[in-house]
């Protein structure tokens, strides 16, 4: 996909990039190399960092005097910075990989071994343990099944490594370690643990490539897509993204075509590119009718027009767009499974996040409410931190009884603005 943004928001989001700094840390470096008496005119942090997205998705241009700061910092001359000539270079999916995952050979952990011969049967065996993860995924969080995910997954690994067994079945069990790594990664993102989950993705994706499985490689790219861009450099999610959909642009599976599609209109949501994320929202929409859901592998199984529906809430919201998202969220919500506990609260605290955004302070509150008493006893990392998103879009509206009353009962954490 082409690249939309001017040449120049593509150039200083590069150089950031190439710098492996985030943009908290481009706006530290945009306050540090101004001058004392600049320094004193520049708003918060905060402020410089919404200032930075804003830039790297050309929205509009950096004025004086953030073009020279940026020249400083990048120690570029400030009209070449800012011309129009510069071209991206496309990075591999390998080269990102290596900027966002650990350092370390995976494929050494899937060395064979000598031991007991197995056969296809100990491989269905461990198909119907890693969909049983995925089932206990939907109604417990990431600090309840983190212990049993990774146990499963490196029982996996031991049973590649020290057992005999035909090509056909070290495939199949190179996928099993796929789908076991891909839940184990899911579980420990969603319990704050991101760079165990990044190791397993990255154990899931060596597998998966050994194997051949391009449908399941992308489904692991797309999960740590997913984690980069909620947790770490949104541009880098992007890039995977890309080339999650790229390895499945052609795959029979309507679910996994759609999945790469919403997986990449969140991270250019994330960038803040408002047209590239709407018209993936369209393709993901396109992508779920064309072909059969029995093409869909099992590790699809929870992807339906509902859950395309909330990201594309999702994406409203986030783009401040909340009267959009808000009767997409109330539809879905209205008929959501009661028993998924965590996915619910997550839904209803962009709910919350839309009705606040939308200047409808009372409703956001009582779907606060609701998606705390959920939220109360599920150890959820991804929760914890939607909540304090949703108290601070409730801050405008702090004088309100209702607000203050919340707030009182869940003040805002003390690192929080």
């Amino acid at each position: 996909m082409a690249d939309e943004v001017p040449p120049w928001a593509a150039r200083i989001r590069d150089e950031r990039r190439s710098r492996q700094w985030s943009q908290r840390d481009m706006a530290k470096r945009l306050m540090e190399v101004a001058t004392e008496e600049t320094r004193r005119s520049l708003p918060l942090r905060e402020s410089i960092v919404r200032n930075i997205g804003n830039w790297e998705a050309g929205k509009h241009e950096p004025k004086d005097p953030y073009r020279v700061l940026y020249a400083r910092a990048f120690e570029i001359a400030e009209d070449r910075l800012f011309n129009d000539s510069y071209k991206r270079s496309r990075k591999t999916p390998e080269e990102i990989l290596a900027r966002v995952l650990p350092e370390g050979d995976p494929k050494a952990l899937l060395t064979i071994g000598t031991g007991r011969r197995i056969g296809m049967g100990d491989v269905t065996d461990l198909s119907a343990r890693v969909h049983g993860l995925r089932l206990a995924d939907d109604v417990l969080a990431g600090g309840d099944l983190i212990g049993p995910a990774f146990r499963e997954l490196d029982t996996a690994v031991q049973l590649y490594r020290e057992t005999v067994h035909s090509e056909e079945v070290g495939r199949s069990l190179l996928v099993s370690i796929g789908e076991f790594a891909q839940i184990a990664g899911w579980v420990a993102s969603d319990a704050g643990r991101h760079e165990q989950a990044a190791q397993a993705y990255r154990l899931g994706i060596s597998a998966t490539r050994e194997a051949g499985d391009a449908a399941l490689e992308s489904y692991l790219l797309g999960s740590l897509a997913y984690q980069v861009t909620n947790t770490g450099d949104p541009g880098e999610g992007a890039e995977l993204a890309r080339a999650t959909l790229e390895a499945v642009e052609r795959h029979p599976s309507p679910g996994v075509r759609a999945l790469a599609w919403d997986r990449l209109a969140w991270a250019h949501t994330r960038v803040g590119e408002a047209q590239a994320a709407i018209r993936a929202l369209g393709e993901a929409s396109t992508a779920f009718t064309v072909g059969s859901q029995d093409d869909d592998p099992a590790y699809v199984y929870w992807m339906n027009t509902g859950e395309l529906q909330i990201m594309e809430a999702r994406v409203y919201t986030e783009l401040g767009r909340p009267l959009r998202a808000v009767p997409l969220l109330v539809d879905v919500l209205g008929r959501y499974n009661a028993t998924h506990t965590r996915e619910l609260a997550l839904y209803l605290s962009w709910l919350a996040v839309a009705l606040a955004d939308g200047g409808e302070p009372e409703e956001a509150v009582r779907a606060t409410w609701r998606m705390l008493n959920l939220s109360g006893e599920v150890v959820s990392d991804r929760l914890a931190q939607r909540s304090h998103v949703i108290l601070e879009h409730l801050q405008p509206y702090r004088d309100l009884p209702e607000v203050r009353e919340l707030l009182t009962h869940h003040p805002m954490p003390p690192n929080s603005k």
